[in-house]
């Protein structure tokens, strides 16, 4: 199980990683209604996402290292 949630992860990093990537090359966002997306906010959240994500990943990564799991 925790294999799965692990590639899950990753896959979901590195579409936050692709898409700081097109903010970085200038993509403007809109909402469905046209408003334009605040960029810099998006681009702060998605740094936030990323860090979430690689705390979860190590803590997967060891979870699977360890044969009894980490202790509690």
């Amino acid at each position: 199980m925790a294999e799965t949630e692990l590639e899950r992860f990753r896959a979901a990093r590195v579409t936050a990683i692709y898409r700081l990537d097109l903010i970085a090359k200038g993509a403007q966002l809109t909402y469905d209604d046209g408003t334009p997306v605040d960029m810099a906010s998006e681009r702060a959240r998605l740094e936030q996402v990323v860090a979430d994500m690689d705390r979860r990943i190590a803590r997967l990564e060891l979870m699977a290292a360890t044969p009894t799991g980490p202790l509690n």
